[in-house]
């Protein structure tokens, strides 16, 4: 698998009672694959698993699976701070035909290279698909060094790194790394073109659940060589997408998909709904899309 273009960080709608909404996912899923979404990411940050039960999970990506039906990629969020429970979970995502797996760095453990090199290493040779590294230390307390990058991209399915710490300095000291095997996606929206202008091939992005169209044009305009118009893409939704990062993740995307009569549902506990005065501010930077 060559990680290249615009992959959505997708959303879980849950119904008023916090369960998942499935009709309104799968409804998601045939919309992204109509408007330019090149993969689909599920069970990642924004699709909030960290509440969500194993059971919840595996149907997520089942009915992910089912919807797109091989037209575009699914990656599956699989990882945990447990390596044992990363592989279970990467293996049953594999049996139900996901063409990837996403992994983060182990939260809470903090551990050195040589524990993250292995956590990695033992999922990637456990499941044998293409596996994708997930950095976002202002998530997760610990991040990947530029040398444990460097020796992950040797390995023969590991093919990308979702990178999310918004760190330039760091992106110019991995893009070394960069090859026909082993690509590097952005994981933050505000720094897209960017990332790309340092060898990066696409984003994995929240603002694709909203404006999927957009952040593929953005994209491939970059790849395509038209970067001027990348530029003025990243520059002109800028405010925006800073808007929906107001407060933390999911919680903007979902009460702007709402906002714009998406439908999508609210969030599980500890998540909430947004302060007033953020959700005005947000409803503001909305108005780019309706002019």
């Amino acid at each position: 698998m060559i990680m290249k273009g615009s992959y959505v960080a997708l959303i879980t709608p849950f119904h008023p009672d916090g369960s998942v909404n499935f009709e309104k996912l799968a409804e998601l899923c045939e919309w992204h694959v109509q408007n330019g979404t090149d993969g689909i990411v599920a069970l990642g940050t924004t699709g909030e698993s960290s509440t969500m039960s194993h059971e919840e999970d595996d149907a997520v990506v089942r009915r992910v699976l089912d919807v797109v039906n091989g037209r575009i990629p699914v990656i599956a969020g699989t990882g945990s701070n447990c390596t044992e429970t990363a592989i279970m979970k990467s293996k049953a995502a594999r049996e139900m035909g996901a063409d990837g797996i996403l992994v983060i760095t182990p939260y809470y453990n903090k551990a050195n290279d040589k524990g993250m090199y292995h956590h990695f290493v033992d999922v990637a040779d456990a499941v044998q698909i293409p596996t994708v590294l997930y950095n976002v230390p202002g998530r997760t307390g610990c991040a990947l060094s530029p040398a444990c990058v460097g020796e992950l991209s040797k390995h023969k399915h590991i093919v990308a790194l979702k990178e999310a710490s918004g760190n330039m300095s760091y992106m110019a000291k991995i893009a070394r790394y960069i090859n026909d095997d082993f690509q590097i996606l952005s994981g933050n929206d505000d720094i897209i073109v960017p990332m790309m202008s340092m060898g990066g091939s696409g984003v994995i992005s929240v603002f694709a659940n909203l404006c999927p169209q957009i952040c593929h044009d953005m994209v491939h305009s970059y790849l395509d060589g038209d970067h001027e118009k990348a530029r003025d893409m990243q520059i002109k939704y800028l405010d925006l997408i800073n808007a929906l990062f107001i407060e933390v993740n999911p919680i903007p995307i979902k009460e702007a998909m709402n906002m714009m009569g998406m439908g999508v549902g609210g969030y599980r506990l500890p998540l909430c709904e947004m302060e007033d005065s953020n959700r005005e501010a947000l409803r503001r930077q909305l108005a780019v899309l309706r002019g």
